[in-house]
């Protein structure tokens, strides 16, 4: 476990001004009324009643100095390099909350060198993108450090079931990485956020960008991991070029997430008659079954297909297996050379400067939890968990490195835009690390479905 936060900031606060503070006064936030009293000094006098009852981590989380947020992300084992790369996003999120940056006062203009009056401090642990491990290390900052907020995943498994967890604790959470359809679909909760893109908005982006490219009528094999994004993207993926171009699936080989050898799925692969390699899994996975195919002589003559992107697949798998490649992500840092992106450029310079290289989509999608978070507490003057849920559910827009955003009342997902890029050859790369070219932007509203399509009931708010 380690614990982080901005350690060159003054962590008591800006000086007291001497005058009566309502704020002060209702330090807890939010969660309680002021009836005046009389006055003094010319100022209203004011007793806080409390109108809530507790709820999960309110109000013992949010009633000292500094309040905590919780992540349990991957930074060891299949999903380990994508798990450190989210950890990232996080941890610059709250240094910039501690410090006033532009870039999170754009997002959260309310922020004041901390939170309502907090400063914020970041605890993680590993969670080696297992469910229980994830839950376990949760429970104990919940314990321990009364944390306010749940925040990782990488894992779509995990994230399912921390929604569970948050669900129960009454203590929000926002999933991180997450790609399966049922994190705000069938096991979406009230107390459960998704900033990112997911399987079947990936899959209805990048769908008619193949059909466009390629035309109707062709082969697929899919290659999935046995979990929940890797079943729900297939079958979104599959799903909109059966019905959009009449492709076929000829074999679809499951594998265990962390297969080390792929040779059985591909040699099933390989006598399908496929023409497109669609390669859903993910992280290492992703990297070793799509260089295995190279070496089976699966590509290039199969075309491959990354339905949903992976951070660092690039430099993992190389160029010459990423060339020429589509696939649909969340965010590329070449946004921040477009002058319709301005915070997307404050994103990455200040990523790059931090961290020594430009940030893949997962600590961009790290970082834009956490402010979207900070503007609804903001927005809500309160840390009471309802309070702010019901600022989520106002669906106000909001800007974020993408353009302007919104959350969706009926099933907690951001409104935001996916993008889909392609492969550059090793030639066409301006530097080591510009790997993508992006070719479409489709719109958040175009890439959703209906809020009730996957059947999300978001439950009780208590």
């Amino acid at each position: 476990m380690n614990q982080s936060g901005d350690s060159t900031t003054d962590h008591q606060g800006p000086a007291r001004s001497g005058k009566l503070s309502r704020r002060r006064l209702l330090q807890v936030g939010g969660g309680l009324t002021a009836v005046t009293l009389g006055s003094f000094g010319g100022l209203p006098l004011v007793y806080a009643a409390d109108e809530h009852d507790p709820l999960g981590t309110w109000p013992a989380g949010s009633s000292g100095d500094t309040i905590h947020l919780s992540a349990t992300v991957p930074l060891t084992g299949t999903y380990g390099l994508q798990g450190a790369d989210e950890l990232k996003g996080w941890e610059l999120a709250v240094e910039h909350m501690n410090t006033n940056h532009e870039l999170m006062k754009a997002i959260a203009p309310k922020i004041d060198n901390g939170v309502l009056g907090k400063k914020v401090a970041l605890v993680s642990a590993d969670s080696v993108a297992h469910p229980n491990d994830a839950l376990q290390e949760q429970q104990n900052f919940i314990t321990n450090e009364k944390t306010i907020l749940m925040v990782g995943s990488t894992s779509s498994a995990v994230a399912v079931a921390l929604n569970k967890f948050a669900q129960r604790e009454k203590v929000l959470y926002m999933a991180g990485i997450s790609g399966s359809n049922d994190t705000t679909g069938k096991d979406c909760v009230r107390y459960g956020f998704r900033q990112g893109f997911y399987g079947e908005m990936a899959a209805n982006s990048i769908a008619p960008v193949l059909l466009n490219a390629f035309g109707k009528d062709r082969k697929m094999a899919f290659m999935t991991p046995d979990y929940t994004y890797g079943h729900t993207t297939t079958e979104s993926t599959e799903r909109h070029l059966k019905e959009d171009g009449g492709w076929t699936t000829v074999t679809n080989q499951v594998s265990p997430l962390g297969t080390q050898d792929f040779s059985q799925y591909l040699t099933n692969i390989a006598n399908s008659g496929a023409e497109f390699l669609i390669n859903v899994n993910w992280g290492r996975d992703a990297v070793l079954s799509s260089q295995q195919a190279k070496q089976f002589g699966l590509l290039p003559k199969m075309t491959l297909v990354l339905p949903y992107q992976i951070p660092f697949f690039a430099p993992e798998a190389g160029v010459d297996i990423s060339e020429g490649v589509f696939a649909a992500t969340d965010f590329w840092w070449t946004l921040a050379e477009d002058e319709k992106y301005p915070l997307a450029k404050l994103f990455v310079d200040s990523f790059h400067e931090k961290y020594g290289y430009r940030p893949e989509w997962g600590a961009e999608n790290a970082y834009m939890s956490f402010a979207h978070w900070a503007r609804m507490v903001t927005e809500a003057g309160s840390f009471y968990p309802v309070d702010v849920i019901k600022q989520f559910e106002k669906e106000e827009t909001i800007p974020s490195v993408v353009g302007d955003v919104h959350y969706r009342a009926g099933d907690h997902q951001c409104v935001r835009p996916v993008f889909v890029v392609r492969g550059k050859a090793k030639a066409d790369m301006r530097n080591d690390e510009d790997y993508w070219e992006i070719v479409e932007r489709v719109e958040g509203d175009k890439a959703l479905q209906a809020p009730d399509f996957f059947g999300c009931d978001l439950g009780p708010y208590t």
